[in-house]
């Protein structure tokens, strides 16, 4: 099994680099996390986070088999930083168990909370999330929320202790984009801490928009793993992540009436 463990990771390629991400005291030269369901093989979510460049991969407890042969973190280099999931929980005490399940079998105490009682569109569920995030950040857990796109609901789990919050851009799978993109903009705006916009993000378009927009990072899972070229999808998203940022960063020009942008006076005669 790879070791899992290292928190700090190194820097890349990426045009990022000199722009890092800090998450609890932790720098990140990727603004890209990658999430690993569907994928065809192990090898194939191998080369993906490869192309990637992502720092932080996060893997559901539930698919971690510590004893078989051929178990998933396998396919995760060293570099990256594990960040479990708590995929299935239907509860804040669920979501707890694992958490804890996750702390004694010694992977990192990074959590990735989700709290999804609808196993259909698995939204996560507001009430039981922020319960639970609440205890985990009493636990000394550093916690990155999954939530829905509600700026008092973002609010109240910044005030509870979380390292980052990650509202949806729209419903996890759906490959539909931003269409929460007026209250992640409300979330940004009021945000001491990063936003992560997770779930939803179907072309990398939309995560150049999500960056665009002034969110800290973007985690795509779906889009990636079920794209015809996986690998060269994963290259896609990072190079969409950075350009993005680096729009953000420049200060894109509002929208504003149509005008030309050469002059129509001054000519030489």
């Amino acid at each position: 099994m790879s070791n899992m463990t290292s928190g700090l990771v190194g820097t890349t390629g990426s045009s990022s680099a000199g722009d890092p991400l800090m998450i609890a005291g932790r720098r990140f030269d990727s603004r890209l996390f990658l999430g690993t369901g569907k994928y065809s093989s192990n090898a194939v979510l191998s080369e993906a986070i490869a192309a990637s460049q992502a720092q932080v991969v996060t893997v559901a407890l539930r698919r971690i088999d510590f004893d078989g042969d051929e178990d998933i973190l396998d396919a995760l280099p060293p570099s990256v930083l594990l960040l479990t999931n708590t995929s299935g929980a239907l509860d804040a005490d669920e979501a707890l168990r694992l958490a804890r399940l996750a702390r004694a079998a010694g992977l990192p105490d990074w959590i990735k909370l989700e709290v999804t009682p609808d196993p259909r569109h698995l939204h996560p569920d507001p009430v039981e999330t922020l319960r639970a995030a609440e205890q985990m950040c009493k636990e000394g857990f550093t916690v990155l929320p999954y939530c829905p796109a509600d700026p008092i609901l973002a609010k109240r789990l910044e005030e509870a202790g979380c390292a980052t919050v990650m509202p949806l851009g729209s419903w996890i799978g759906s490959n539909q984009g931003l269409r929460t993109r007026d209250a992640i903009e409300m979330i940004v705006d009021q945000a001491t801490v990063p936003v992560v916009v997770d779930a939803g993000l179907g072309a990398p378009s939309h995560a150049a928009l999500a960056m665009e927009i002034g969110a800290s990072a973007v985690l795509v899972n779906t889009a990636i793993a079920t794209a015809c070229d996986p690998v060269g999808m994963a290259a896609a998203f990072r190079l969409a992540v950075d350009a993005g940022r680096a729009a953000y960063r420049a200060g894109l020009a509002a929208p504003g009436v149509p005008a030309p942008s050469s002059p129509l006076t001054g000519f030489l005669r």
